[in-house]
């Protein structure tokens, strides 16, 4: 069977891998059998091997140094591209976060090859579904040179267990001179709360202009905490100063497919459906009957939120 590289995406201070890298693995499995790629310093890979194996990985290529750990993204894909070239892999999965497409862009220009970012699916003859235009157009690609990689957008696939024997292999780690012009002096990590991360988060309650204020936003943390789900927030309402711009949830934000999205306040303009519409099943709650974020919406309730929302979770909480 084929090999398929895997960009292993990993927790903030070793704690284990991400959820994106878990749905990395699954995709791959389709192009052949997945082999996890681990970047950092010496000691990383041995944290997350388990878990790696535990979604199908067959091998575990071990890339441990001071030099992949010191510096920004191009040494990792220095060396991922002599990976691509020793191995000739059938393609290269890779999570789609910010560090992930720009490692796979520059691993396209090193080995030549053709690049799809930002994926929701892909077929086993290497078709990708993409979605375009702020979701206004779903678009079906195909990789016709070189190594075909892929980013895949997170919450796009459910991950699957499927025990893998993880065998390590060392990786020689040679980094060119080039790409060590950009050091990291420092690294700052911050405090997480108890809600999950957002782009991870099997349920999302996001809020909007309509939410009216900072203090109000505490009605959608309430609700949030009661279903054990992510805060969001649309760009009116983090302009606003509601809610901090890092929780923005939209194209210019960040962009979730949970397995239940509510959206309270929020208008549902083409910026915010961009970042959301994906998800399985969205319930809108507003005012407005003629708001375009019921024409996306599952199920849309017509009210004010300050009503809707509290009865929702004391009914949830009652529930539990």
């Amino acid at each position: 069977m084929a090999e398929v590289l895997v960009l292993a995406e990993l927790n903030p201070a070793g704690t284990g891998v991400r959820k994106t890298t878990l749905e990395a693995l699954t995709a791959a499995r389709v192009l052949g059998e997945p082999s996890a790629v681990v970047f950092g310093a010496p000691g990383t890979a041995a944290t997350v091997r388990d878990g790696l194996a535990e979604y199908g990985a067959a091998k575990v290529y071990v890339a441990e140094s001071a030099d992949i750990d010191g510096y920004l993204v191009a040494p990792k894909a220095e060396v991922l591209a002599q990976l691509v070239v020793e191995k000739s892999p059938a393609a290269v999965v890779i999570p789609s976060s910010p560090e992930g497409k720009e490692i796979a862009g520059r691993l396209a220009i090193k080995t030549g090859s053709g690049f799809l970012t930002d994926v929701t699916d892909i077929s086993p003859d290497g078709t990708a579904t993409q979605v375009a235009f702020a979701g206004g157009v779903i678009v079906h690609s195909k990789v016709t040179v070189g190594t075909p990689i892929y980013t895949l957008r997170g919450n796009s696939v459910t991950p699957e267990s499927a025990a893998g024997a993880a065998a390590e292999e060392t990786v020689s780690v040679s980094i060119s001179e080039q790409a060590k012009l950009t050091r990291v002096v420092d690294r700052i990590v911050e405090q997480k709360s108890s809600r999950p991360e957002l782009t991870e988060a099997a349920i999302v309650v996001s809020g909007g202009r309509g939410v009216a204020s900072a203090e109000n936003f505490s009605v959608i943390e309430g609700l949030a905490d009661s279903l054990g789900a992510a805060v969001g927030a649309s760009r009116a309402a983090v302009d606003s100063g509601f809610y901090p711009h890092t929780f923005q949830v939209g194209q210019t934000g960040k962009t979730v497919s949970p397995q239940l999205y509510i959206a309270v306040g929020i208008s549902g303009a083409i910026q915010h459906r961009a970042g959301m519409q994906t998800s399985k099943t969205i319930v809108a709650v507003n005012k407005d009957p003629e708001a375009p974020i019921f024409e996306l919406a599952d199920f849309g309730v017509v009210g004010d939120l300050n009503t809707v929302v509290p009865a929702a979770t004391e009914q949830i909480t009652a529930r539990k």
